[in-house]
């Protein structure tokens, strides 16, 4: 058993990142310590989940997965890899974050961490009512029950050095935004719903840091607006990106910066960040031939303006050259524009959180 644990103490220590892909290498200023990598949110870090609940907000089929290893639809919702993988190999854990219900998970798999994300999902309970996910709630027992596994396999004390030295991820409140804002607004403004999300997300961060949990990256919200399926929606004849969803974000990420600041000046010995999702997708929307894309307002699958879930699947034809499209269907990245946004995102997390 020490033995274990002098392993793993090791592993945190000279453990040391760089990010190496198609888009060119990033030398860190740092070298970081992970020894696993826990994700919660929603269909941006689902990593497949949502295969073994009853929701129609499935990515388990073709072409969702076609670039993916064998071209195997898993469930995630691109063609191939998303955020949590890309950002477990960038950090130098694994190259593939799994799902937390996948029962073929082995046990050296969960000591690296997992994804508890799920499509749909949100910290509104009326979120998940629209979309039969995983709540945010639910994934926190999840990982209650993730660390009581962890405990099985390897006991206590090297569990705890576990989840001390991992680097946990939230990407969730943008299906808040998109779903259930528009059908509270007879109960709060925009305001008075930001604060709520934001006053949840602190209940769900605090209740992480209880369970061991000491370095936390939220993802704020992207510009929701621009995503091809609200600019289909509200985006007017020329389908421009939608400025009430937009500001409403942006309203949404100056409250969780402000009040996760203050939130950390209570537990000085934790590290807790977070990430601006928003301006680098704008940047990219903004300056589509910069990043190597040629289309940027629709996705890749069908019409690229209105499909995704269901209704991009195999009858629908999809774009010949997927690395050229920002987005992959109506509201998620392709792989390649999930690695653009590694590159943007990588240096500011690792410095904000070691």
């Amino acid at each position: 058993m020490l033995l274990y644990v002098v392993k793993v103490i090791l592993f945190c220590v000279y453990a040391s990142v760089c990010l190496c892909s198609t888009e060119g290498k990033i030398i860190l200023k740092k070298n970081v310590s992970v020894s696993a990598v826990l994700v919660f949110g929603d269909s941006f870090v689902d990593q497949g989940n949502n295969n073994y609940i009853n929701t129609i907000g499935k990515g388990n089929f073709l072409p969702y997965g076609k670039d993916f290893l064998g071209g195997k639809p898993t469930g995630r919702f691109s063609n191939g890899k998303t955020l949590p993988d890309l950002l477990a190999n960038a950090l130098g854990v694994k190259d593939y974050l799994p799902a937390s219900l996948d029962p073929l998970i082995k046990d050296k798999d969960l000591q690296t961490g997992v994804s508890f994300a799920s499509g749909g999902s949100g910290f509104d309970p009326l979120t998940t009512s629209q979309t039969s996910a995983i709540p945010m709630s639910v994934q926190l027992d999840m990982f209650k029950q993730y660390i009581g596994k962890l405990k099985k396999i390897i006991e206590e004390e090297a569990t705890n050095t576990i989840i001390n030295n991992s680097v946990v991820v939230v990407v969730a409140g943008n299906n808040d935004l998109f779903l259930s804002l528009p059908i509270r607004r007879l109960q709060y403004d925009v305001p008075g719903y930001a604060n709520m999300i934001v006053k949840l997300v602190l209940n769900f961060i605090q209740e992480i840091h209880t369970l061991g949990v000491r370095k936390i990256a939220v993802f704020s919200a992207p510009p929701i607006g621009c995503l091809p399926v609200l600019r289909t929606l509200g985006g007017g004849l020329h389908r421009r990106c939608a400025d009430k969803e937009n500001n409403a974000a942006q309203l949404f990420n100056n409250i969780l910066r402000q009040q996760l600041k203050y939130w950390a000046t209570s537990y000085p010995q934790s590290r807790v960040a977070v990430i601006d999702y928003y301006n680098p997708l704008i940047s990219i929307i903004e300056n589509p031939r910069r990043y190597g894309f040629d289309v940027v307002d629709k996705g890749c699958c069908g019409t690229g303006e209105i499909e995704v879930l269901y209704l991009c699947n195999e009858l629908k034809s999809t774009c010949p050259d997927d690395s050229k499209y920002f987005f992959w269907d109506g509201f998620h990245l392709s792989e390649r524009g999930n690695n653009i946004i590694i590159h943007h995102i990588l240096q500011d997390l690792v410095n904000n959180l070691f």
